[in-house]
């Protein structure tokens, strides 16, 4: 019997060992989990047995159990190395449809757009609802990048902020306005719009103070030189009979008045459609709500618009709640989902499937889908790898112990040895 009970204690031992060493082995794998060999005694008598005599039968291995401690976080220049700083697991998905769970967050893009691992399994996202910026929660799919350019937007509005000088003297009405005659218009300023195929076009503002009534002033615009119309909100006719103009009123105080000349009862002043050859008619409003006419030089506080250009992926934002967003050589972002982090009620119970993956198991409970950030799922930390949590000195601590297990289990195979080889001995 003691042979067997050494036995059972050199193949703990044993066991030990090698959990250490996969251990040490795995001191440098990103997100990879420790695990530790764990005992139990094995004790077996019969009803004839007398318990208070009885000896044990040796030692078993009574589970290698994972510690899903924090690994060290490791910051680096590739916005889809991913880390999770507290509870939950990356989520991923290969070709056949099955799904594994993973602490490990180097990522990459495969032909097709789509962002994997190693193991060419596809990271898994919340995919946004339309652009309310919401996520649907309710299912997962892969995460790919755009392969094509960022769709360009026309230009429909633009935020006009600046200021006319009231002190200037007001042209008569005999003055024809003309663009190219610097002197038939006080001021003017320009911006660059877009039309539906996002081909940029030069639109010009020319102010000019009208003779026709006190803080008035008319306003001329054009689209790459030609004429756009205003969209008619008053009879107020223009003191130019060059082409219609817009105009606008100001109080006593240079502030406009919203709802008089072409201005409407918002503040904005609209253009009628202006038709651009192989795209759809390029349609103008111009909010003037922070425009003013005070005694002071001509001066253009802000002049922007809501359309840009097509534009080509320029990179991938991952922010802490684990939003994906693409962003573009035109300024535009676009969302492309968010993380579908998982936890589970007993990560021990996960099935361990290689590659620094586990997979569910019953014993591990149901999966829990999340979002970062809420119920108990960590951040998420772009351009940063989460380290292995195998700490080297306790794991060499436990090779020299492992060590002096075996060699004492041996050593009791040795005694017991002697002692048969004494009892063969007698005569």
């Amino acid at each position: 019997m003691p042979f067997r009970i050494a036995l059972s204690g050199l193949d703990a031992a044993s066991t030990d060992l090698e959990v250490t060493g996969h251990n040490i082995a795995n001191a440098a794998t990103n997100g990879f989990k420790q695990s530790r060999a764990e005992f139990a005694d094995i004790y077996a008598n019969s009803i004839q047995d007398v318990s208070a005599t009885a000896a044990g039968r040796g030692v078993r291995v009574s589970r290698v159990a994972q510690q899903f401690s924090q690994g060290n976080v490791d910051f680096t220049s590739n916005s889809l190395d991913l880390a999770l700083n507290g509870e939950g697991f990356f989520t991923l998905q290969d070709s056949t449809g099955n799904t594994t769970y993973t602490r490990a967050g180097a990522y990459t893009v495969d032909r097709d757009g789509y962002v994997v691992n190693h193991a060419n399994e596809r990271l898994q996202v919340f995919a946004p609802i339309g652009n309310t910026g919401n996520f649907n929660t309710g299912a997962t799919t892969d995460l790919q990048l755009p392969t094509l350019s960022g769709a360009p937007s026309a230009t429909t509005s633009a935020n006009v902020s600046l200021n006319l000088d009231s002190s200037v003297t007001a042209m008569p009405a005999a003055t024809l306005f003309d663009p190219t005659i610097a002197t038939s218009y006080d001021n003017s300023t320009s911006t660059t719009v877009y039309d539906s195929q996002g081909t940029a076009h030069t639109m010009t503002m020319y102010f000019r103070k009208s003779d026709a009534a006190a803080n008035q002033w008319n306003v001329y615009t054009t689209v790459d030189g030609n004429i756009v119309t205003p969209t008619a909100s008053s009879t107020t006719a223009p003191s130019s009979a060059a082409f219609p103009s817009a105009t606008v009123n100001f109080d006593t105080a240079g502030a406009l008045v919203a709802g008089s000349g072409s201005v409407s009862a918002t503040g904005t002043l609209a253009f009628n459609p202006f038709a651009i050859t192989g795209a759809d008619p390029l349609s103008l409003t111009f909010d003037l709500n922070n425009s003013t006419q005070f005694g002071s030089v001509f001066s253009v506080n802000d002049l922007t618009q809501d359309g840009y250009a097509p534009g080509r992926l320029s990179g991938v934002d991952v922010d802490n709640t684990g939003v994906v967003s693409a962003t573009f050589t035109n300024g535009q972002s676009t969302a492309l989902g968010k993380l579908a982090l998982a936890k589970f009620n007993n990560p021990q119970g996960l099935s361990q499937q290689g590659d620094t993956s586990w997979a569910e198991t019953y014993a591990s409970g149901d999966v829990q889908m999340g979002e970062a950030g809420t119920s108990n799922f960590g951040l998420v930390q772009s351009g940063g790898l989460e380290n292995s949590n195998v700490d080297i000195a306790e794991q060499l601590v436990n090779l020299i112990t492992a060590q002096r297990n075996y060699q004492a289990n041996a050593q009791v195979i040795t005694t017991a040895d002697t002692v048969t080889q004494t009892i063969i001995n007698i005569r």
